[in-house]
């Protein structure tokens, strides 16, 4: 196979077509059906292993019902929600920024057609908004369990198992089942150049058979402003898995058709403020610890003579199409210690692939990586990459990162360092490290550390993983833990987040999030048919808090009076009140007088 003019028709077939010809359709109809291998138009949820027993379906009066419900709560679908009827919601938002909101329906009855219609939103001065900054998805179920012992095997009749509300569908309509509870997710996105002011909406509940339904939305726009995703300084480290898109799908790797669904994930990695581009240098360098391992996007080629030859083709479109994207801030190359100490090249005089044992250290790793780093660091520099390329490795001792900086001194100086650090092994090489993320849970990294990073310009960030039940982003998480995320990363003193599992599904994402390993919803945040999810709206919500704490901490810094010192001092001690490890006694409190002092310092 030639793998570079493989890649190469692809894109050139790829930048030929329209861009709308793999663009997933929705189908006109909301009758839900099995999804064909290609597309996910819409599908049949998961049967509901553990309904609510309790639930009397039948006192519940006729009709289709509704309601303004929470964005912190998870509604059951075999539950019968029992809110008091509320036809009127009130927010408030700063210009540029996202906020949500969440409907609950509920019948006893099937429903057929349910859809959402907003009406512009007209402040009271008579500006306006369109319509479409208002998005309604549709909330579906996915099968889930719960965090137990975190990081370990296991088998699905070990642990419950319920339904749990968290994917966004992207249909404009919906057939709701009898005797159950719908949730809508509501997200309006304020245009950064938006008047300031009241701004209201009605939205209208359609429903076939059934009487519309209306409800108000009244939206403050304040006066300050969020930058756009691609300004944000939050350092968001989402890894990417592009070949575990292309299995779900049953789409041939790196084909025209892969290219073009890639897209929208790319897409909403950038809307959240996504830094780096994760990149695999070699062949699964976790192993096989996920459904589908990452392949090596450079070939690696052993000539008949000896010599090597390194085929960049996949590696070189998969940057630019990123950067492109908007993601362009770094490159991750994973991994100069892979997990398996295994490295699996082609050789030409065998005509097969070989694997060879490259333990950090041993001759074997220093013959394998001297000739690679000495062409890849020519080829990055070629492209103007070099600068903002780094070697990455994940939860490595301290030993053999010893050994393999050793090598690099030697060899290649001037590459960056990556870590995501469980066992502070960072501070045996503390100047060592360009981008360093520490586990949550397991290293308790110093403030002064981190303010000499900061002084170097290297970002520090933290992550979590099975390891944490809070906070997190399972499928039977609260909500409100993804937007805890944001909060800690700030009262912590961290410059962001790293999150291993963007895309890294399991076999059947749409119904079934549960894993043979780790908790469910661990190995990814969005689904299949381009799918946000309750997690991570709420994720990106806690990055946007991010932002607007460090924007008024420099306005308040700036203004330099007194009543600014006081608001500054109110503001940082609210933000520290989320410096904790562990899930506080109310999160879902103290979350909501936090957002209320960050709204009242944005007046």
């Amino acid at each position: 196979m030639n793998w570079t003019k493989s890649i190469e028709t692809g894109l050139r077939l790829l930048s030929l077509c329209s861009p709308f010809v793999f663009i997933l359709l929705l189908l006109p109809s909301c009758n839900q059906e099995k999804p064909s291998p290609n597309k996910f138009d819409t599908y049949i949820e998961a049967k509901d292993p553990s309904p609510d027993t309790g639930a009397d379906w039948e006192a519940v009066e006729p009709g289709l019902h509704a309601t303004v419900g929470s964005i912190d709560v998870r509604y059951l679908k075999s539950c019968i929600p029992g809110l008091p009827p509320t036809i009127e919601w009130q927010g408030t938002a700063w210009k540029g920024e996202k906020v949500s909101a969440q409907l609950v329906l509920w019948s006893k009855d099937p429903v057929a057609k349910v859809g959402c219609i907003f009406s512009d939103f007209i402040s009271e001065q008579g500006q306006k908004l369109s319509s479409e900054v208002a998005r309604a998805r549709f909330v579906r179920y996915v099968l889930t369990d719960e965090f137990a012992e975190g990081c370990s095997k296991r088998s699905p009749e070990d642990y419950p198992v319920y339904l749990s509300p968290d994917a966004l569908d992207n249909a404009s309509c919906y057939d709701m089942e009898g005797k159950s509870a719908r949730p809508v997710w509501i997200t309006m996105q304020v245009p950064s150049d938006a008047v300031p002011g009241i701004y209201s909406s009605t939205m209208q509940l359609n429903a076939q058979g059934h009487d519309k339904q209306e409800f108000q939305f009244r939206l403050e726009i304040l006066s300050q402003l969020l930058p756009p995703p691609s300004e944000w300084k939050f350092h968001l480290d989402l890894w990417q898995h592009p070949l575990a898109i292309a299995k779900i799908y049953q789409l041939e790797p790196w084909s025209p058709e892969h290219w073009e669904v890639l897209r929208p994930y790319a897409k909403m990695l950038a809307d959240a403020g996504q830094k780096v581009i994760t990149t695999s240098i070699i062949e699964k360098p976790w192993g096989t610890q996920t459904e589908w391992g990452f392949e090596s996007m450079i070939q690696w080629i052993r000539k008949t003579d000896g010599n090597w030859v390194y085929d960049y083709a996949l590696f070189d479109s998969y940057i630019q199409f990123m950067m492109d994207m908007g993601v362009n801030r770094q490159i991750n190359c994973y991994s100069l210690i892979p997990w398996s100490n295994k490295l699996i090249y082609y050789n030409e005089e065998t005509a097969q692939n070989d694997t060879v044992e490259i333990e950090a250290g041993s001759p074997s790793f220093i013959e394998m990586w001297t000739p690679f780093l000495k062409d890849f660091a020519i080829h990055l520099e070629e492209k103007g990459w070099h600068k903002i390329t780094n070697f990455a490795m994940d939860e490595r001792d301290g030993e053999s990162m010893q050994k393999m900086l050793g090598m690099m001194d030697e060899l290649a100086p001037n590459f960056g360092i990556a870590l995501a650090d469980s066992r502070t092994a960072y501070k045996l090489f503390p100047d060592k490290i360009k981008d360093l993320s520490v586990s949550y849970t397991h290293v308790m990294i110093d403030k002064e550390d981190i303010e000499y990073r900061q002084s170097k310009g290297y970002p520090t960030t933290y992550y979590v993983c099975c390891v944490d039940e809070f906070p997190n982003t399972f499928t039977f998480s609260h909500p409100v833990d993804a937007v805890y995320l944001g909060w800690y990363a700030t009262a912590a003193g961290y410059d962001g987040l790293l999150r291993w599992s963007f895309t890294s599904w399991v076999k059947d994402p749409l119904h079934d999030s549960r894993f043979r390993r780790w908790p469910a919803g661990d190995t990814y945040m969005v689904y299949p048919g381009a799918r946000s999810s309750i997690r991570y709206e709420r994720l990106v919500e806690g990055i946007q808090d991010a932002e607007k704490i460090r924007i008024l901490r420099e306005q308040l810094k700036n203004a330099d009076t007194e009543a600014a010192e006081l608001k500054l001092m109110l503001l940082n001690e609210t933000v520290a009140r989320f410096n904790s490890i562990g899930r506080p006694e109310n999160a879902e409190a103290l979350m909501y007088q936090g957002k209320k002092v960050l709204e009242e310092l944005s007046r």
